[in-house]
């Protein structure tokens, strides 16, 4: 495959556009037939194989335009203050050093044309400009090719013709000085446009993985900001994930005897195949979330990944509350977030909490919701202040559920203190564990989506 296809492919997938090996594939037979020549061509056509969305194709035509075009001369203009009349095509420079007049000739002559770019991306491809992970690494990695450029005999000539006080000599020193600022300019210019591909990206990814393992009570608002994004990836991650599965169980086993029963009238050929299929239910979900002020450091990040997942379950059910239950799933499915969270914080939040009267408002309101399919999912830390756990009614919902999932964002230790009720509900429970982080909570999903395949 041809290497800049191959880097176009990498700053595709940092820019969220998962390009998989065999549209790569497909994207170089295309590149093979259609050439760099016809850049509007290429570029529709490598859209058709490499983006599958609207939104897809957004990012690959921004990525297309920004991977294969020269950096903006408009972003780093050059400072008049610093400009010499003598570094002009007109009247140029020559300081007999073969080197050092090929880089005044790209300065001048040949600015902002091909020749400049192509030394450039030559030089940016020597000094490895693609792995650039930190905007703090632009000044060396220009440095750097420069460097490859030959700078080094352009800068000894410079400071020769500053020790000399001759007009002629003055006069190359200025070139030599206005030259070094054009390269230096064109090399950053090149340096920040390769850190917009590969290494803002790569350090946005590195900082959601942060946020992602970060404990949920310690978020920031910036982080917060970086979890929208990063939940919304859990969500779809998980949803392609366990509709693939599902995909796959569709057709079932080959039964041998139905097979061979059908086909007796070819001598036993199997022209036509039969399958068993095993019956497999679809994922059902009732998401109960305490929004009560103990868990308040908590509750923005629960809301968000609910909102999540109601665009990539089909059947979810969601429920919150801090003393009266109330069904939330409308505004989380047809709301935008921060509308959704602020309706449901005023409407059902700052309550005091009541664990007990929830699973009453459960039970009698809401029953027709939990069957022998459903996963129940509570988000909570169990405490519910000095209340009637109503272990009762909770035993009754967890024996008409296929599983109860109890995430609690309390440690173990603290499990039992206080007016907490971890200890009564979690024998009652198919499953109850710490959820500290947007990744725990992820692989609870996860496993509690797998008992459906």
């Amino acid at each position: 495959m041809d290497s800049r296809l191959a880097g176009f492919i990498r700053a595709l997938r940092l820019a969220g556009v998962p390009a998989s090996p065999a549209e790569a594939i497909d994207a170089a037979q295309a590149m093979a037939l259609i050439g760099f020549e016809d850049r509007a061509n290429l570029k529709a056509s490598l859209g058709v194989v490499l983006a599958k969305s609207a939104e897809e194709k957004i990012l690959h035509d921004r990525i297309f335009d920004l991977y294969y075009s020269a950096p903006s001369r408009n972003a780093t203009p050059l400072d008049s203050s610093h400009a010499s009349a003598a570094l002009t095509p007109e009247n140029p420079v020559h300081t007999g050093n073969a080197q050092v007049d090929a880089l005044l000739d790209m300065a001048t002559q040949n600015q902002g044309t091909g020749h400049l770019d192509t030394a450039l991306r030559r030089a940016a491809a020597q000094v490895g400009v693609d792995e650039i992970r930190f905007a703090s690494q632009v000044p060396f990695y220009a440095r750097q090719m420069l460097s490859e450029l030959g700078i080094a005999a352009l800068e000894s000539q410079l400071r020769e013709r500053l020790n000399q006080n001759t007009p002629q000599a003055q006069t190359q020193a200025s070139a030599l000085s206005t030259a070094r600022e054009v390269l230096l300019r064109h090399a950053r210019a090149w340096v920040e446009q390769r850190f917009e591909l590969f290494g803002q990206p790569a350090t946005e990814h590195f900082m959601t993985e942060v946020a992602v393992h970060r404990p949920l009570g310690r978020m920031s608002p910036p982080d917060m900001e970086l979890m929208k994004r990063a939940v919304a990836r859990m969500a779809k991650r998980l949803a392609a994930k366990h509709s693939q599965r599902r995909r796959r169980r569709l057709q079932g086993h080959i039964d041998f005897r139905r097979t061979l029963r059908t086909n007796a009238g070819h001598d036993g050929v199997p022209f036509h195949l039969s399958f068993q299929h095993t019956r497999r239910d679809k994922p059902r979900l009732v998401v109960v979330c305490d929004v009560s002020g103990s868990v308040a450091a908590h509750v923005r990040f629960f809301l968000l990944f609910l909102y999540a997942l109601h665009g990539s379950v089909a059947d979810l059910r969601s429920f919150c509350f801090s003393h009266r239950l109330r069904d939330v799933s409308a505004a989380l499915e047809t709301l935008p977030f921060d509308d959704a969270m602020a309706m449901i914080l005023k409407e059902v939040g700052g309550g005091a909490t009541d664990y007990g009267q929830a699973w009453v408002d459960l039970h009698k309101l809401h029953s027709d919701c939990i069957d022998p399919r459903t996963t129940v999912l509570v988000l909570g830390d169990g405490r519910s202040n000095q209340t009637n756990p109503r272990l009762d009614i909770f035993a009754q919902l967890t024996e008409r559920a296929k599983r109860v999932v109890w995430l609690c964002n309390e440690p173990p230790v603290r499990w039992g203190s206080g007016d907490s009720c971890m200890l009564q509900y979690r024998p009652l429970c198919t499953h109850v564990s710490h959820c500290a982080s947007a990744s725990d909570l992820e692989r609870a999903i996860d496993e509690a989506l797998q008992a459906y395949a």
